[in-house]
């Protein structure tokens, strides 16, 4: 077990593969301060069982597309210790079905949440990690390659625009020893579908021939924040069973 006596905090972390990414943490030794947005029980029931693994979890609520929550929610993680890692794994969709049916304000939401909210969690994690020489993980999808059609197009576009943040991120703070780096994930056993059978339905079309399962995405977070990838920085690890 890797052990630290640093803290990572995740957003998105109390439920799918926000969830997934804090157990494995937790197993490999980390603090953990877990992020949510509204299921405060979910997170709270997570970091008991954290606890159990023998390592330090805190919770906090978080808005990430608000800039001053997002202050406040890292000044909680630096309680548990300096922040070598940040996961930025919040995401949500409410709009599903083919563009033109789609509702504005639905579709305004979803990318303040994919997007713009990812650029938030970034810009207020590099004070952070800077003072640590941390690393930033975004959890981008595979959909930023596949479009996505008839489905969410635009979640789509917004999770391009993850992958190209974390490649131009890497760029800007490599002088200060931040890495930075997206994972991809494909189709995946969450709650995140609407349809709670789709990643059944899809399977067929994913060489592999299944969904994943969220803690196949963690295994993936884990090794980028590890010492392990210390000489990789704009990187996209797609973890999406071959598509």
């Amino acid at each position: 077990m890797e052990t630290s006596s640093s803290a990572i905090a995740v957003t998105g972390g109390s439920r799918g593969i926000g969830a997934a990414i804090v157990e494995r943490l937790a197993q490999a030794g980390h603090s953990v301060l877990i992020g949510y947005r509204k299921d405060k029980d979910a997170a709270s029931k997570l970091a008991e069982k954290i606890r159990a693994f023998g390592s330090a979890a805190e919770i906090a609520s978080v808005d990430i597309t608000n800039a001053d929550s997002l202050t406040d929610f890292f000044a909680a993680g630096e309680a548990l210790g300096p922040l070598t890692g940040v996961v930025a794994s919040a995401g949500a969709i409410q709009a599903v079905g083919a563009l033109s049916d789609l509702d504005p304000e639905d579709i305004r939401r979803d990318l303040e949440v994919n997007l713009f909210g990812a650029v938030l969690t970034a810009r207020a994690a590099i004070p952070h990690l800077a003072r640590t020489k941390g690393a930033l993980v975004l959890v981008g999808s595979g959909a930023a390659t596949l479009g996505s059609p008839g489905t969410y197009v635009h979640y789509a576009a917004a999770k391009a625009g993850v992958a190209a943040l974390s490649i131009g991120l890497s760029k800007e703070l490599a002088g200060l020893g931040i890495r930075v780096n997206c994972v991809e994930p494909g189709t995946v056993w969450t709650d995140f579908h609407q349809d709670p059978e789709r990643p059944a339905k899809v399977a067929a079309a994913i060489p592999l021939g299944r969904a994943g399962d969220p803690a196949e995405i963690a295994g993936a977070v884990n090794w980028l924040l590890s010492s392990e990838a210390s000489y990789t920085t704009g990187a996209t690890l797609r973890v999406a069973g071959g598509l």
